[in-house]
């Protein structure tokens, strides 16, 4: 008997302290109206095409006819090496990437949104300059998602600000 009184009681809690879902309204709620309003023009280098793809699977960008939003991005690509070794060879790597970017109401050019994202990984930098490659490319893929998510999570606050 107690159990319930408490769930209860946690309920009318929660319920009060005007916590709402992000994406309520599912499809056609106001955040995923804004997001698929948000045009993505190309982005410069191989990070840029990565970065491009992945936030436009996000942000459902394909729905919308007429986009009322631009998000203007530029990318900060970094890869140094770390760890040197007793023969002055390098033993593992840091890849960065970092996007500045801006959200822009496409009716009257006003910026909603000007912020950074970025995201680094570590590479250990084997005998085998091969499976190096493919390690900072496979960082640089990981990096273009976690950027693409990031930048998402604040657009999608920023759009529930303006929804209001």
């Amino acid at each position: 008997m107690i159990r319930p009184a408490a769930l209860a009681a946690a309920l009318l809690a929660l319920a009060g302290c005007g916590l709402q879902p992000m994406y309520a309204g599912g499809g056609s709620g106001t955040v995923a109206r804004g997001l698929a309003a948000v045009d993505v023009p190309p982005i410069e280098g191989r990070a840029g095409w990565l970065v491009r793809n992945a936030l436009r699977d996000r942000l459902g960008a394909a729905g919308a006819e007429s986009p009322r939003y631009r998000l203007d991005v530029r990318l900060d690509d970094q890869l140094e090496g770390l760890g040197v070794l007793s023969d002055d060879t390098v033993g593992r790597e840091r890849r960065t990437l970092r996007a500045r970017y801006q959200l822009v109401d496409t009716a009257d050019g006003t910026i909603l949104l000007d912020a950074t994202a970025g995201s680094d990984a570590g590479i250990d930098v084997v005998s085998s300059e091969y499976a190096t490659i493919a390690a900072e490319q496979t960082a640089l893929e990981n990096l273009a998602q976690e950027v693409a998510e990031r930048i998402v999570t604040q657009l999608s606050l920023t759009l529930r600000q303006q929804g209001r």
